[in-house]
């Protein structure tokens, strides 16, 4: 190891940009589905060797020179691995979109790879010799990764705290931290090496403290879910009964071939199966839900799939599906705006009483930023609709149906979003609808499904996830997968939320914990510069 910190130290140009590129398509093997954590304590000691390295530079190259190219070329490598199966969206349309596949994918990694660059480029403005240079580039790195979740409507995939989540123990950190703490602690343990080696004069005892000190606050990470595990009960609800419709329907990738008497008929004829010989089918079911996109059509325009809803319905059931929704002006046409990718609620009587419009919609997925010069490139958003899709309103995202308590309705991506899912305080549980197929067969759907169940823990609620072709599943408030249902596996889940844990630490103070953390890191980083300076003088 010694000859490699020596070798990164010591490189430049072109060898230290791909050896950094290797380092960080080997460090995204730390997150779903794989969860190699150990390849994160290999490689993020690479960056800080090679900041060790960098040259100093002035003006504007202080920032975007060789210290920012560092954390560029090592995100790089990290995003190019972790977002390599966004490309099967590209199969979809196939011709010769696919000449642009690998080029859109490098390109994306590299829009993201920007917040590392400009982390590491921050850090090292504030560098020293000593063990504190890690707290530095761990402060920096955790608030890239909180600016690229939020920056222009944010893309908070695969964020690095992911990789101290591959347990039920240790995923119950995050009820204190949430993801964000977890992306700091990620960062501060996985930089730990960069201070054992190369060896100098420090005793070995003294290089090898800070790295056995993070496995000892790896152990306590797991000793503390444990505990909470074993010490926390769990009480299913009595009055919510939902069947989850897992329908592999793959029409909603082109409009011009959806034929809505066949797809009602799939829906209704799953809804109603019986699963075994005691199944009693609807009965007793006092919702059903069919996911997002599950309808790729405006149901108004189909009167008669809703009199066929209405029928399939007992009293009282309500159907809770995914399907694009449009506003009407008063004398009954249909608006100009774009539509919404909506959740809509269905009585038995066939009304649609009540709907939640996504409001956090997927950049180049569901809108096309600046649309007017991709449009003429012919690159449009991978959801079909000339126009796009338009904003909901994030305020109507707490549903509250008739003889059901409050839950939170989160449309796909929108379960990404740590710490802004909505009024959490009066939810009883979380309920995601998800069309994730246009990455089967690709690492995709685990990503989001882990990525799911850490808002379950954070929150201390119930996660119900319908997805189209998976992974439709049960969450309990601890994180732990209660009932799923195979990836591509045609068929109904029935499933019983629990009741809601008593708020966790997560709940009540949010990120003021990380924030004043990360003052904290700042600070010290300031005061060990500016003391490193007097005393070169």
């Amino acid at each position: 190891m010694t000859w490699l910190a020596e070798t990164a130290m010591l490189s430049h140009g072109w060898r230290r940009f791909l050896l950094l590129l290797v380092a960080g398509a080997l460090a995204a093997t730390s997150i779903a589905p794989w969860f190699i954590l150990p390849a994160i304590f290999v490689t993020f000691p690479i960056w800080v060797w090679c900041l060790d390295g960098a040259e100093h530079r002035r003006g504007v190259q202080r920032l975007f020179g060789p210290a920012f190219t560092i954390g560029f070329a090592f995100g790089l490598g990290y995003f190019t691995v972790s977002f390599h199966w966004l490309a099967d969206a590209f199969f979809v349309d196939g011709g010769m979109i696919l000449v642009l596949m690998p080029f859109a994918i490098v390109a994306l990694a590299a829009l993201i790879a920007l917040f590392w660059g400009l982390a590491s480029a921050l850090a090292h403005l504030f560098w020293s010799n000593g063990a504190w240079r890690v707290v530095t580039l761990a402060t920096f790195l955790t608030i890239a990764e909180w600016a690229r979740g939020h920056v222009l409507s944010g893309f908070p995939f695969d964020l690095l705290g992911y990789a101290l989540t591959p347990t039920d123990e240790m995923l119950q950190l995050a009820s204190v931290t949430g993801i964000y703490g977890l992306t700091f602690l990620a960062a501060l343990l996985a930089l730990t090496p960069a201070l054992i080696w190369p060896a100098d004069q420090r005793n070995l005892t003294r290089r090898l403290f800070p790295f056995f000190l993070s496995l000892a606050v790896l152990a306590g990470q797991l000793g503390y879910g444990h505990t909470r595990l074993v010490g926390t009960t769990v009480t299913p609800r009595t009055d919510v009964k939902m069947r989850l419709v897992q329908p592999l329907i793959y029409e909603h990738a082109d409009w011009g071939k959806v034929d809505p008497v066949a797809i009602v008929d799939k829906l209704l004829t799953l809804s109603e199966m019986q699963t075994s010989p005691t199944d009693k089918g609807l009965a007793g079911v006092t919702q059903v839900v069919w996911p997002e996109s599950s309808l790729p059509f405006f149901l108004p325009q189909y009167p008669e799939a809703l009199a066929r809803i209405a029928r399939m319905l007992p009293d009282k059931v309500v159907l809770l599906a995914g399907a694009p929704r449009q506003d009407y002006e008063p004398n009954g046409a249909v608006t100009t705006h774009a539509p919404y990718n909506s959740l809509l609620a269905i009585n038995s009587d066939g009304e649609i009483f009540d709907s939640y419009d996504k409001s956090h919609l997927v950049p180049f997925g569901e809108f096309l930023p600046f649309q007017e010069f991709f449009s003429k490139l012919g690159i449009k958003q991978f959801v079909p609709g000339a126009d796009g899709w338009a904003h909901g309103d994030a305020r109507r995202r707490l549903m509250s149906l008739p003889d059901t308590p409050p839950f939170l309705a989160l449309i796909c991506y929108e379960i990404l979003f740590s710490g802004d899912l909505g009024e959490t305080e009066q939810a009883q549980f979380l309920l995601n609808i998800t069309n994730d197929a246009w990455f089967d067969d690709s690492i995709g759907p685990a990503q989001h499904a882990q990525h799911a169940k850490v808002r379950a823990v954070e929150e201390g609620m119930s996660l119900i996830r319908a997805a189209n072709s998976g992974i439709t599943m049960l969450v309990d408030p601890l994180g732990r997968v209660t009932a799923q249902l195979a990836p591509k596996e045609m068929n109904v889940l029935d499933v019983v939320p629990d009741q809601k844990l008593p708020r966790t630490l997560f709940a009540q103070y949010r990120y003021w914990p990380l924030l004043i953390a990360l003052l904290i890191g700042l600070l010290v980083s300031v005061a060990v510069t500016r003391g490193g300076k007097r005393r070169r003088r």
